[in-house]
């Protein structure tokens, strides 16, 4: 799949509580990881503590291996409190969703653009897990070409 010359990446400019509740909760996390990775305090309790609010627990430590690789390059992830989605935010929730719907070609698609290969296939394999463990807590990543993100 071709991840240049799209006419719009879904969730572009989307505001942040205007979100479903699985692309919402994956961006609280994201934004608490990097906030956390600012400070230098440990991002993995964190994340794990907000991610159990919503039985989520278990996507704690692929997503912290997700963040890990795409901070390899300077990560934009925006903080707390944005009100919109900005930098890799919207290319995020894309990898995510396409991972966990099935088109795992594009998920992969998607990190392929911030990451070499090898990198790419191990971020591909977390967003896969992450998927899992957020389908096992009953969050669903909204179809991200459909009418609604």
């Amino acid at each position: 799949m071709a991840t240049t010359g799209l006419p719009n990446w879904p969730w572009t400019n989307a505001e942040a509580e205007a979100l479903p509740p699985a692309e919402r909760l994956a961006i609280d996390a994201a934004r608490a990881w990097a906030r956390a990775a600012r400070t230098g305090t440990p991002a993995l309790p964190a994340i794990r503590h907000l991610l159990a609010t919503e039985d989520a627990g278990d996507a704690a430590e692929p997503l912290d291996r997700l963040l890990r690789a795409l901070a390899q390059s300077p990560l934009t992830v925006g903080c707390p409190l944005c009100p919109r989605l900005v930098g890799e935010e919207p290319a995020l929730l894309l990898a995510l969703a396409c991972a966990q719907r099935g088109p795992r070609r594009e998920a992969l698609a998607c990190l392929l653009r911030r990451l070499p290969p090898w990198d790419a296939y191990a971020a591909t394999a977390a967003a896969i897990e992450l998927g899992c463990a957020f389908r096992r807590a009953g969050l669903r990543f909204a179809d991200p070409w459909g009418e609604t993100p």
